[in-house]
């Protein structure tokens, strides 16, 4: 069973966006365009005193191999990932809500403590997802558990070395006994299981994105011909326009390192940078979601 969740994206006032710090990567660049707003404007001093400075060479060459690496290599495999990374969290939010729904319907009550052990499960599967986000995260198990979690679970998950499976595994657990009180059919128990195989399989996608970074010799030699581009293009440009050469610099070194600070920032989409997945959000709302569905199925 999918729950589709229909989001309603509020428009905000282009001129508010365009100008807006926060989220942007501004504090990350301005630094660099500054940079080479200084060096341009000392081209342009030695240029207006006479020194033969301009060198309109590799005018087209240069833009050529910098806008090809970056745009269509850096930031597409940076936006693959981060999408990948998406769809794989939509995937383990869709394959909760469903494992909760079967749990739920498909495990019979034939005692109290039948529901309290059924709950007990579901509270597992926010666990997971919580579990999930931290393991990426490369942080074990936080307080934010804690109320979810036997102590006696709680005090052991503190010794794992992989916390979503071994979740997974107080989850198997769980069926199998569940099973074997025939409190399920083998059917129902193959469906459960499936759907728990393929949480494991969407944690290793991410897994998956994590470990497999950029090669380090692409980045260094991305960053020299970004280095080289905005060095050169004062040379290239201060005999046309003079002193606008050192706005127009800055401004196109703004945009070129500021889309390889995007590739940088989004390539990990698990961590907390701004613009990263929202993983805590996701969470939260996985955890509503559990709570909000066992209080309407005791009513």
């Amino acid at each position: 069973m999918k729950i589709n969740t229909l989001v309603i994206i509020k428009r905000k006032p282009w001129f508010r966006e365009a100008f807006r710090v926060k989220y942007s990567v501004f504090p990350d660049v301005w630094e660099k365009a500054l940079f080479f707003a200084i060096f341009s404007f000392v081209i342009c001093l030695l240029h207006s005193v006479g020194f033969p400075v301009q060198q309109p060479i590799l005018s087209s060459l240069i833009p050529t191999i910098v806008l090809g690496l970056l745009l269509v290599f850096r930031t597409n495999s940076a936006n693959e990932r981060f999408w990948e990374g998406r769809k794989l969290w939509g995937g383990i939010v869709n394959h909760l809500r469903n494992l909760t729904w079967q749990i739920w319907v498909n495990i019979k009550e034939e005692t109290p403590q039948d529901q309290e052990h059924k709950i007990n499960a579901l509270n597992l599967l926010t666990v997971f997802a919580i579990a999930t986000k931290n393991h990426l995260r490369s942080e074990g198990i936080s307080e934010e558990m804690r109320p979810l979690l036997s102590a006696y679970y709680y005090h052991h998950l503190q010794t794992s070395q992989h916390l979503p499976l071994q979740i997974a595994a107080y989850l198997g657990e769980y069926l199998q006994q569940e099973y074997q009180k025939k409190h399920l059919n083998e059917y129902q128990l193959t469906n459960m299981q499936q759907l728990i195989n393929q949480l494991m399989d969407m944690v290793g996608g991410c897994e998956r994105i994590l470990k497999t970074p950029i090669p380090n010799s692409y980045s260094i030699h991305l960053k020299q011909l970004l280095l080289i581009y905005c060095l050169v293009l004062p040379f290239q440009l201060v005999d046309q326009i003079e002193w606008w050469t050192i706005p127009f610099v800055s401004i196109v070194s703004y945009i070129v390192y500021g889309i390889e600070a995007i590739a940088l920032e989004i390539e990990n989409p698990f961590g907390r940078d701004r613009n990263d997945l929202p993983l805590d959000q996701i969470c939260q709302a996985i955890n509503q979601n559990i709570q909000d569905f066992i209080l309407n199925q005791k009513r």
